[in-house]
């Protein structure tokens, strides 16, 4: 097979994976202090904000699937932030726009990632905040390896940085350069800013006391101060080729904290696969093993085209239900959606021949409707005539108004991270937003706010509509998987729209085919293009798949055949998956392993 045959990484105290390795080594420091998989996590996820800047940040979002030891069952923590009070669809019209933009001010929401890491550690760590986040307080002031994407992204943004975003200028560039590959970076504005949280926390007695001052502190306290002021001052040119101000107030702070809830489930070859609600694309996971339960994936070549075409044609069938049905309210019939009968019926919708067609499904008899610009002219142009580089899904830099560049290594994303410990705690983290090509830098904090209102339509009526106060429904999709009620699997990867295809076909072939983490993490990935994208201008290219060219070519040639339009874009371009696992040695004991993918040379795993 062509495709790496290393062996997964081995512990029994702690192992965790990352999309960087600075961050993993970050967390797993936490594990040499005596914290657990919840501490290793924070810590990680603190240091992924420092030397990932291009991919989150403080003001960005963190949902999160884990399971506790202590507690003995699996929740989600959901730190995805809401709408502001004043982001209405009749706000928008005022300013003349009919489709959220993808940068500046405009598409803000409460950030939510801080907040979601101290309930995390609140509740299920046992680290102090210090430990926690002195790594990326270091990082950030003492400087950090520059990874090659970090470096092409700050230069594709140097010219808006000087000429528009000279706050964001003043961080990332020196006299007008971007760093340079391999070379040291600083944020000391965002050092200071952690260090703030940490002292003001420390103002406070106790362990539990310190992490809800620093709470305080973000959401109530001199942050949200700064970003009141900020987005009610100057206004920033953003994707619609104008200069707006903010939406997002301090009292929108204020009034928000990160949650934790029950995870959505599916049961499939022995697993329970734990994911977030339908106000992300979690479900969409769900739905796809719902409707591959009806064939016998595990006799398919898992470099075959029926295992590709299989996986392709569910994906668009649950893609083209997530269009239609998810959303913030509750009313979102995730029962109906996952139930025998209803993906029975769907399933009779796979052929043999790549489907061309947009179809959602009439879960429970219920008719679903799709935003008018799905129906009507999300086919590829850009209906602001405004791309600018930063807008748009973040790992698409635009190249012009209808011309997305293919997907590049060298463009922006999200990150990942995987832990688990000897105690049989679990987790999987997708923290994302807050990317330095989102919106201009607010100087006194030395990080920008996140774009995730950018998944609304402003179309009413729809379960994805804005609504002031209301989730937008993203695309972050952290993964858990269960067995006879323990944890055996977290996993994920960035990658916008593709997460749920992607982490699939890994889950798959780890499941049904023999491969270990390493192997089903470094074999060839491919993924459906078919549906609107989730982010501006929400551009969809029916029947586009995208393929390493490692596949077999007989594979590559059969697809074509069966009418896909295949769009090759390298050997290993697809996906930076991560994942840890817990199984049972021969002679009874717990081993941990994990697994980091070698895309971009920047993953990494530890265990111990």
């Amino acid at each position: 097979m062509n495709f790496s045959t290393r062996p997964e990484i081995r512990g029994t105290r702690g192992v965790i994976a990352a999309t960087h390795w600075q961050a993993t080594m970050a967390g797993w420091h936490m594990f040499e202090l005596g914290g657990n998989a919840f501490d290793a996590a924070v810590a990680a996820g603190f240091a992924l904000q420092v030397v990932e800047p291009h991919q989150n940040g403080l003001g960005g979002d963190m949902p999160a699937v884990f399971y506790s030891a202590r507690t003995g069952r699996a929740e989600i923590v959901c730190g995805q932030g809401v709408a502001p009070a004043a982001a209405s669809a009749a706000r928008f019209e005022e300013l003349g726009i009919d489709l959220i933009p993808g940068t500046g001010l405009l598409p803000a929401v409460v950030p939510g990632a801080f907040d979601a890491w101290m309930l995390l550690l609140r509740d299920h760590g046992t680290l102090g905040l210090r430990q926690v986040m002195e790594p990326a307080i270091s990082y950030a002031r003492d400087g950090f390896i520059v990874v090659p994407s970090l470096a092409e992204i700050i230069a594709k943004m140097a010219a808006l940085f000087e000429a528009e975003w000279t706050t964001s200028a003043a961080i990332h560039l020196k006299r007008g350069q971007a760093p340079a590959a391999g070379g040291l970076h600083r944020n000391t504005g965002l050092a200071d800013t952690y260090e703030r949280l940490v002292k003001e926390g420390e103002a406070k007695g106790g362990r539990e006391g310190q992490i809800e001052a620093a709470r305080r502190a973000y959401y109530e306290g001199f942050v949200a101060e700064a970003i009141d002021r900020f987005c009610r001052g100057e206004p920033w040119l953003d994707a619609t080729g104008r200069r707006h101000g903010g939406l997002l107030t301090g009292d929108d702070m204020a009034a928000w904290r990160a949650s934790t809830e029950a995870p959505a489930t599916y049961d499939y070859a022995g697993y329970t696969v734990c994911k977030c609600g339908p106000w992300s694309q979690g479900p969409v996971f769900l739905q796809q093993l719902a409707l591959l339960d009806g064939f016998d994936v595990a006799s398919m070549d898992a470099l075959g085209p029926d295992f590709i075409h299989t996986q392709i044609e569910a994906a668009k069938l649950a893609l083209a239900d997530r269009e239609a049905w998810y959303g913030d309210p509750a009313e979102v019939p995730v029962a109906d959606l996952l139930s025998p009968a209803y993906n029975e019926e769907r399933r009779g919708l796979i052929g043999d021949a790549a489907s061309l067609e947009l179809r959602p499904g009439r879960p429970g008899g219920r008719t679903p409707r799709l935003a008018k610009f799905v129906a009507r002219r999300g086919s590829g142009s850009d209906p602001t005539g405004a791309a600018m580089h930063g807008a748009g899904e973040p790992n698409r830099v635009l190249a012009g108004a209808a011309n997305p560049m293919p997907l590049s290594p060298d463009d922006g994303d999200t990150v990942h991270l995987d832990a688990a410990d000897g105690d049989g705690n679990m987790i999987s983290c997708m923290p994302s937003g807050g990317w330095l090509q989102a919106s201009p830098a607010i100087p006194e904090l030395g990080f920008c706010l996140g774009t995730r209102a950018q998944m609304f339509w402003l179309e009413q009526g729809l379960a994805s509509s804005l609504r002031p106060g209301t989730r937008p429904r993203t695309t972050l999709s952290p993964g858990l998987a269960m067995r006879d009620g323990k944890p055996a699997l977290a996993f994920g990867t960035p990658g916008g729209d593709q997460q749920d295809q992607w982490a699939l076909t890994m889950f798959l072939r780890h499941v049904h085919h023999g491969m270990n983490l390493a192997q089903a993490v470094d074999a060839p990935l491919f993924h459906s293009d078919h549906t609107p994208s989730s982010f501006f201008p929400r551009q969809s290219r029916p029947g586009v798949v995208a393929v390493e060219t490692r596949l077999p070519r007989a594979t590559l040639d059969e697809l074509a055949r069966r009418g896909h339009e295949l769009e090759e874009v390298g050997d290993w371009a697809l996906g930076r998956l991560t994942a840890v696992g817990r199984a049972t040695s021969s002679d009874g004991a717990t081993i941990l392993k994990a697994a980091a993918h070698p895309r971009f040379q920047q993953a990494y795993a530890v265990g111990r």
